[in-house]
């Protein structure tokens, strides 16, 4: 729920408090007619202390007057008159408030929303799952921000304490010239005559014996201070590396995990830019502390004390080396994924972003990225940081690609827009493996520098699993296999491990973000559904789901082994019913019009007890990316007695001819979809309206659907349609031959009834034949 809606039902002081934040600075309406908007720009992002920042802040607020124009505009009405003309004022209140500091602008509105959510926190106690969950989202990136303010204080004590070093060291070095001047003067004394030397000498050796002992004193003091800024700079570091530990190994992480589970299908993995962000301010952290324990080493080298400080400033400098090292390396990361199905021969994209580049200046000499395709075994032996000699799995074209530093976002990247990868070595396969289960990666690497080549890094960064298609015939089973290795691999695994078996309940979620997004639909799988998979994919009858959530499916089971009785696997069979219901069936699906996911004995169970006519829509057991109807009716053979009759599949290449819809309609003796639904109810605003009538003499030929024994007489004889027949086989007999095309032979139907593959393209061959004909011809044969 928005922030703003709940901050509305605040009672007391609460409510108080919260009208407290609004006044001229930033009205209350602007709060109220804007929260969407508002609490949809990334204020978190802006970095208030960094006058950089400044031209961000600057776009957010004019688009934030602009927001308030064009709800000014769409006011209407009396109300909306006065409205248009109140909104108009504080869009030119606001243009006028913060023209010159954007920045205060974005200080306003993060203290507003801060102090709302904070409010509507305490009112509720977390008491809402979802508000819960947003609550402890706010409060990590609250802590997060926390824990920036607490390194920047750190940061700023220690770049005092350092300035006052200094100070000090200057004054020391300033004292200690004086008392090797004085001791100089009481050597020359030497060549004075006795009384010069005895009237003189006394006050010299006092001055020497007072400057000494300050000497002695302030060296005690520098060390004092040298250990104490050590102290604190070890206190920043261990801050900085936890800091760094919660970004990189928790947040960068997990949105690596959201953007692998995105290629399933799951929720799109978000934006970086707070990451970014995040990263920035810790590259920014790590280096100001770094050029401070270079400036200390400079003065420990220029006034030496005998002590630990050198060995301590050599640890804090390789510290603090390591933790920019690590950023750097790890902010090297891919925005845009290759795709993980990947055919020779053709183009593909890539997307290559540096995090830190814009704060490190990498821009400045803009470095070059490569693109190199390697086996797992090289991506095994690569992570082991072993010599690898170069070596590719192939050859990839226009594979260079120079960083480009985009001043509006602020953001290094490499986009890589025309790859294609021209061939491919494969490596000896291991037992049962496939060419679509050889996995291989898309490496990219780059070599910069940063502080004026101060510090060199050489960072590598591999994509997700590819497996690499020479025939689009070979897409399905590549798909299982980036299906599997994204649902089920563990961060930070030896590439390209994944289990070879696992529970149920988690390929179903795998196979249910799958189908959501192929069919791009928020009707998922039920859990019915799942347990008709779960039954085709154990070969089991129990209807019980808790039976199946302890079962594991493995590997060979999933898509090497095919189904009992069957030629394909389990995984072909369900990829074949998400490309029928994406290309042809999508509407279908989403009114609920399919129950798909049902076998020959559940339909006739369901339908046996419905009024004559009553059908429903299940996909073929039998065949890959079919789909049939069944429906309940008389039996022609046995007057009184019902049974259930399935038609022959359709396929993908029978919609191509004419829609579900249209077939649908054409068949008049289905009546009721199950359980009760009107078939023009559900269908009609799917039919393909009627043909116009002849023009220029010609008359548009027309097909049309029948079933044999379910032949009633066309309504409309002018239409001239031309009838294709569609066979049809009852659950206990195969049907006789009717129809007006020559008799089809049994051997067309397989073992439950349905027509075979091979044999569907014979209707639609026959149809092509007849529109070829001349009408009269085609009757007249016809009648023949």
């Amino acid at each position: 729920m928005a922030v703003w809606i709940q901050a509305q039902q605040l009672q007391g002081d609460a409510l108080h408090q919260m009208q407290s934040l609004y006044g001229q600075h930033f009205p209350i309406e602007v709060r109220h007619y804007l929260s969407q908007w508002l609490e949809g720009q990334l204020w978190d992002v802006i970095d208030l202390e960094n006058p950089q920042e400044e031209f961000k802040a600057k776009r957010l607020l004019d688009s934030l007057i602009q927001e308030l124009q064009n709800k000014a505009e769409h006011q209407v009405g009396e109300d909306g008159f006065l409205l248009k003309i109140k909104l108009g004022h504080y869009a030119s209140q606001l243009k006028s408030t913060y023209d010159r500091c954007p920045l205060e602008l974005v200080r306003c509105i993060k203290h507003i929303l801060y102090t709302e959510q904070r409010l509507v926190r305490e009112a509720s106690n977390s008491s809402s799952p979802v508000g819960g969950m947003m609550d402890s989202m706010s409060q990590k990136y609250q802590q997060i921000n926390q824990a920036f303010e607490e390194l920047r204080l750190l940061t700023q004590d220690t770049e005092n304490d350092l300035r006052k070093l200094q100070h000090n060291q200057e004054y020391f070095i300033i004292q200690y010239q004086e008392s090797l001047r004085i001791q100089a003067q009481l050597t020359s004394l030497a060549t004075l005559p006795p009384a010069d030397r005895q009237l003189r000498e006394p006050t010299l050796l006092s001055k020497r014996a007072t400057v000494e002992a300050w000497l002695t004193r302030e060296a005690n003091t520098l060390q004092k201070y040298r250990l104490e800024m050590i102290r604190k700079h070890q206190k920043s570091l261990q801050l900085l590396r936890k800091q760094q530990t919660i970004i990189l190994d928790d947040e960068l992480i997990h949105w690596k995990r959201r953007q692998q589970l995105a290629g399933n299908g799951g929720p799109p993995e978000g934006g970086l830019d707070i990451l970014q962000s995040w990263c920035e301010k810790l590259a920014e952290t790590i280096w100001q502390n770094r050029q401070q324990i270079r400036r200390a080493e400079h003065l420990r080298q220029q006034l030496p004390i005998p002590g630990p400080i050198e060995e301590l400033l050599n640890d804090l400098n390789s510290t603090i080396t390591d933790i920019i090292s690590a950023l750097v390396t790890s902010t090297f990361i891919i925005e845009k994924q290759p795709p993980q199905v990947l055919k020779t021969q053709t183009k593909f994209v890539a997307t290559v972003r540096l995090l830190v580049g814009g704060k490190l200046n990498v821009h400045m000499n803009p470095p070059q990225v490569k693109a190199t395709i390697i086996s797992e075994q090289q991506a095994k032996a690569l992570l082991k940081n072993e010599n690898t000699r170069n070596d590719s799995s192939g050859e990839i074209l226009n594979n260079n690609c120079v960083m480009e530093y985009h001043q509006a976002t602020g953001t290094l990247s490499a986009n890589f827009r025309n790859m294609s990868l021209k061939r491919i070595k494969r490596s000896d396969r291991r037992g049962a493996e496939s060419v679509t289960e050889e996995k291989f990666t898309i490496l990219f690497e780059s070599q910069f520098s940063v502080g004026g080549n101060e510090l060199v890094f050489q960072v590598k960064t591999l994509s997700l699993p590819v497996v690499v298609i020479v025939h689009g015939s070979q897409d399905n089973n590549a798909t299982a296999t980036v299906l599997w290795d994204n649902a089920f691999a563990e961060p930070g695994r030896v590439p390209f491990i994944v289990p070879d078996k696992v529970l149920w309940p988690q390929l179903c979620e795998a196979l249910n973000m799958k189908y959501k997004a192929e069919v791009q639909s928020n009707r998922g799988l039920s859990e019915e559904n799942l347990v008709f998979l779960a039954q085709k994919a154990f070969s089991s009858s129990s209807i019980n789901p808790d039976d199946y959530r302890g079962m594991t499916m493995t590997w060979s089971q999933f898509n090497r082994e095919s189904l009992p009785g069957r030629n394909f696997t389990f995984w072909q069979w369900f990829d074949g019913v998400m490309e029928l219901t994406k290309k042809h069936l999508k509407p279908h699906w989403n009114d609920g019009a399919i129950l798909g996911f049902v076998n020959k004995q559940q339909a006739q169970d369901m339908l046996m007890s419905k009024p004559n006519g009553t059908f429903l829509l299940r996909f073929s057991d039998s065949e890959i990316g079919g789909i049939t109807i069944a429906w309940v009716a008389e039996n022609p053979n046995k007057p009184g007695e019902r049974m259930v009759w399935n038609l022959m599949p359709y396929t993908a290449k029978d919609f191509s001819i004419r829609s579900l819809a249209d077939r649908i309609s054409d068949l008049n003796h289905l009546l009721f979809l199950y359980p009760d639904r009107p078939k023009d109810e559900v269908f009609s605003k799917y039919y393909t309206p009627p043909l116009s009538k002849a023009v220029d003499g010609y008359v548009k030929p027309q097909i049309k659907q029948v079933v044999p024994e379910f032949t009633t007489t066309n309504p409309d004889p002018a239409a001239n349609p031309t009838y294709m027949d569609h066979g049809a086989s009852p659950v206990v007999s195969h049907p006789p031959n009717y129809g007006i095309y020559p008799p089809m032979s049994d051997s067309m139907l397989d073992a439950d009834g349905d027509f075979d593959l091979d044999d569907t393209m014979d209707v639609a061959r026959h149809v092509e034949e007849l529109l070829r004909r001349p009408m009269e011809s085609q009757w007249s044969g016809q009648q023949s």
